[in-house]
């Protein structure tokens, strides 16, 4: 199968290569997923699982992207849930060989239907941006109604997830980035927009919750504008600052099922936008996934059209 792999730690993103690699097997609980569509998280590269596996060990080539809509053709020994031709979407392990590839195993667990009415591109864009979104405002910020969100990086994958889940649940939203994001933070729903170059960003004041994507100065500034009982959530690790009197959570997302069947049923009634940027196919993934400018979205790979 065609699939595209890494194997020097050293040369990063600009290593990627389209090879043929062995089609996987399926081990207990496993399926065989044929991909339609990738999505991918640039900053892939850069994780331990990439290179070794849990024991430490070199698990070069390694196949990148995590994030897959397809169907399913095959079951491992005791795979219960899934059928053989059926949609799924959702999130590989990290120390496996991952999705951009025509094939991958994925255990069943870590999977859910794709709706009919769900195109493979959208459903590839959703596993890694909605569930982290879905668990850092409600699972480790319990986000309430009535409540504050600052969310950074508001125009990216995550953060117009972060902007649209909060507002839907009656949060007052304040997105952050550059002044070029502005315009595209407010079109997914913030209500605010803090420009992190021009804007000084103290002068929002207090706020129930941080979701943070940035990391460094941007994480330590804002712990001191979380008010009393508040939550800094982030997935960059912790900085050296935390609330006065609040939580800090740093959290890896987690594929459940049962998360990206609600982020699904969202999508399919209009709740909930992706924000792609561009769609390539397998053969002109490596240009796509090394950009020469910004990217303005999520970056797909349809393997299948």
């Amino acid at each position: 199968m065609k699939a595209i792999v890494v194997t020097d730690q050293a040369a990063g993103a600009a290593g990627m290569r389209l090879l043929e690699r062995p089609e996987p097997a399926a081990a207990i609980n496993d399926v065989i997923v044929e991909i339609h569509a990738s999505g991918y998280v640039p900053t892939e590269v850069e994780w331990p699982s990439t290179w070794t596996d849990r024991a430490g060990r070199d698990r070069t080539p390694s196949i990148l992207g995590h994030e897959l809509a397809g169907v399913v053709t095959a079951l491992g020994y005791g795979t219960t849930g899934l059928s053989v031709g059926q949609r799924v979407f959702g999130i590989s392990d990290w120390h496996r060989d991952g999705t951009l590839a025509e094939y991958v195993a994925v255990e069943a667990r870590n999977l859910a239907p794709l709706p009919g009415d769900v195109d493979f591109t959208v459903g590839a864009s959703l596993p890694i941006s909605g569930l982290t979104a879905w668990q850092g405002l409600f699972v480790h910020g319990r986000l309430q109604a009535g409540q504050s969100v600052l969310a950074h990086g508001a125009a990216g994958a995550v953060g117009t997830m972060v902007t649209q889940l909060a507002r839907e649940a009656g949060a007052h939203v304040i997105g952050t980035g550059r002044a070029a994001d502005r315009q595209k933070a407010l079109d997914f729903g913030s209500h605010e927009f803090v420009d992190l170059d021009n804007d000084t960003l103290e002068d929002i004041g207090a706020v129930d919750l941080v979701f943070d994507v940035i990391g460094g100065d941007v994480q330590k500034r804002s712990a001191s504008l979380i008010r009393a009982g508040g939550t800094l959530v982030t997935v960059t690790g912790l900085a050296d600052a935390r609330p006065a009197d609040g939580l800090a959570v740093d959290f890896v997302v987690e594929s459940i099922p049962a998360q990206l069947t609600e982020i699904a049923q969202r999508v399919r009634d209009g709740r909930l936008r992706t924000n792609i940027g561009n769609v390539a196919t397998l053969d002109d993934a490596v240009a796509a996934l090394n950009p020469t400018e910004r990217r303005k979205g999520k970056t797909i790979i349809t393997v299948r059209s």
